[in-house]
């Protein structure tokens, strides 16, 4: 099937990373595509000496233990020619995980009505911090419904992508159901496709 150019856009990543984390980002999305997976984040930090997360997923949005190992052995060599990082890392690959970052505009769009925590590098709507429910979300932006607005804010407040630094879905109970739903039905259409019944084994869970 063709992707249409509203797709497209919507499929667009909106946080991007900066210094190191952008020049790995920038070696691993073309591998991480050509295998049939979307970078999610990358984020080198200073956990267990020096750790450097690459969050992938499938395009269907899943992503399993055997998976986060294919990426691994597939971006290890293109990291270790291009060396990047000048001292010696830990390698983590993982799954986006429940409460997820939303880093397309794709995201915004398929977990409408969730709970989110958002942070803008600039001041929206009076602040630079929202936790709200995502009310709608189109390719030029999303509007949240604050979970608690101030003394004489307005009940919603509409945040340009182009503004947004950070931004992760709240676990709730609603969120866990949805996401599993979610998860089991892209896993079924996989299945499918390929051909295995519906019943097959691999509802591996992978860790955050």
């Amino acid at each position: 099937m063709t992707e249409t150019a509203d797709e497209t856009v919507l499929d667009e990543r909106i946080v991007r990373e900066t210094g190191v984390d952008a020049r790995v980002a920038s070696i691993v999305e073309p591998v991480l595509e050509g295998l049939g997976y979307r970078l999610v984040r990358v984020r080198l930090s200073g956990q267990n000496g020096l750790t450097l997360q690459i969050m992938a997923e499938r395009n269907d949005g899943t992503m399993t233990v055997e998976d986060c190992e294919a990426v691994s052995r597939a971006v290890s060599p293109a990291l270790d020619v291009e060396d990047p990082i000048d001292k010696a890392y830990h390698l983590e690959v993982s799954s986006p995980g429940i409460d997820r970052p939303l880093v397309r505009k794709s995201d915004f769009v398929a977990w409408t009505g969730h709970l989110v925590k958002l942070e803008t590098s600039i001041i929206v709507a009076g602040r630079k911090r929202f936790r709200g429910r995502i009310a709608s979300a189109d390719a030029d932006g999303v509007t949240i419904e604050r979970d608690q607005p101030a003394y004489g804010e307005e009940p919603t407040a509409v945040i340009p992508y182009e503004t947004i630094d950070d931004a992760r879905l709240v676990l709730t109970d609603d969120l866990i159901r949805d996401a599993l739903s979610k998860d089991n039905k892209a896993r079924k259409e996989a299945r499918r496709r390929r051909g295995e019944p519906d019943d097959a084994d691999g509802e591996t869970e992978t860790e955050q």
